[in-house]
C-alpha cells in the first residue's frame, strides 16, 4: 500500500503544502525534511494582528488557514499545527514553553514562544517552525552541548539551574542564548493567555509592524515595516513598494500570501 493513501486526506493536503514527498516512516531524517520543508513553504506572518482579525488557535481553524488558504502564522499557529501533523504521523509530540532571549531589552524574557519535543528514534528533539528570524532549519536533538552545524550556522543546547533548555547560536566565535524552555508538558489552552498578550499588549512587537519571513533555497526573503529584503549569496536586495498593489504583488511573489 502507497504511504500516502493510508492518511487522512487533510494530512495529505498538508504534505503537498510543504510540498513533502519523502518517506513517512518517523524516522529522525524525515522528521528533519519535514521541518525544513515546512520552514521553505509556510511563511512566518503577522498580518493577522495588525488587521484586528482575532486568531484562533484551534486546529481546524490553523488548517483552513494554513493549509487550505496558505497563509501563514506566528509561532502560536505555526508549531500547533506542525505538532499535528507530526503526530498523525506518528511522532510522539509534547508542546513546550520558551522565553525567546535574543534581542530582549528586559531580561529576563516572558514566556511567550511554542516550541516542540519530539521523539524519533529513540532520541528527543526540538523542533521550531515558528520563528521569524534565524534558528535552526533541522531539530536539535537534545543534548547538552552536542554542536550542529547547518549551513553557515552552528546551534548547540545548553541547560540552566532555573531556566532549563538554553538553545545558542554561535555568532562571531561566541555562543550567544537564543531561547529557552522548560520540560512541563503544556496543553493547547495554556497557549491562549499568552497568545493573547502578543495580539493586544501595546508594547507587543507583533502589534507594531508588519513580520514576514521564509527560507528559501538561497538564503532568506523577509519583510520588515514596508521594507522587502532578499537575501541570497550575492547579497541583500532591499526595496519598498510604493504602492499597495505593488505590496501586495512582492507579498504574493516572494512569500505566496495572498490576503483576503
Amino acid at each position: 500500500m502507497n504511504e500516502l493513501t493510508r492518511l487522512k486526506p487533510e494530512v495529505r493536503a498538508y504534505l503537498q503544502r510543504i510540498g513533502y514527498e519523502g518517506p513517512l516512516d518517523g524516522s529522525a531524517e524525515a522528521l528533519a525534511e519535514l521541518q525544513e520543508r515546512h520552514l521553505h513553504t509556510v511563511p512566518y506572518e503577522n498580518f493577522d494582528i495588525l488587521r484586528r482579525i482575532p486568531l484562533s488557535l484551534e486546529v481546524t481553524a490553523l488548517y483552513d488557514k494554513i493549509v487550505t488558504r496558505r497563509r501563514g502564522g506566528y509561532c502560536f499557529e505555526l508549531n500547533a499545527l506542525f505538532g499535528w501533523l507530526l503526530r498523525e504521523l506518528g511522532y510522539p509530540v509534547t508542546d513546550l514553553f520558551a522565553r525567546f532571549w535574543r534581542d530582549e531589552p528586559n531580561p529576563p524574557p516572558k514566556r511567550r514562544h511554542h516550541v516542540l519535543k519530539v521523539e524519533a528514534a529513540g532520541n528527543f528533539y526540538l523542533c521550531d517552525v515558528g520563528v521569524g528570524g534565524i534558528v535552526p532549519r533541522r531539530p536539535i536533538q537534545m543534548t547538552e552541548k552536542l554542536e550542529h552545524r547547518q549551513g553557515d550556522e552552528c546551534y548547540r543546547l545548553e541547560t540552566d539551574a532555573y531556566y532549563g533548555w538554553m538553545l545558542c547560536e554561535l555568532k562571531r566565535g561566541e555562543w550567544c542564548k537564543l531561547y529557552s524552555f522548560t520540560e512541563e508538558p503544556q496543553l493547547p489552552k495554556d497557549y491562549v493567555m499568552a497568545s493573547y498578550w502578543c495580539e493586544n499588549a501595546p508594547e507587543s512587537i507583533f502589534t507594531q509592524a508588519a513580520m514576514v519571513a521564509v527560507r528559501t533555497l538561497d538564503g532568506r526573503n523577509s519583510v520588515a515595516g514596508k521594507e522587502f529584503r532578499i537575501f541570497t549569496p550575492a547579497g541583500v536586495n532591499a526595496f519598498t513598494p510604493q504602492t499597495d498593489e505593488e505590496y501586495k504583488e512582492a507579498l504574493r511573489t516572494y512569500f505566496g500570501i495572498v490576503l483576503d
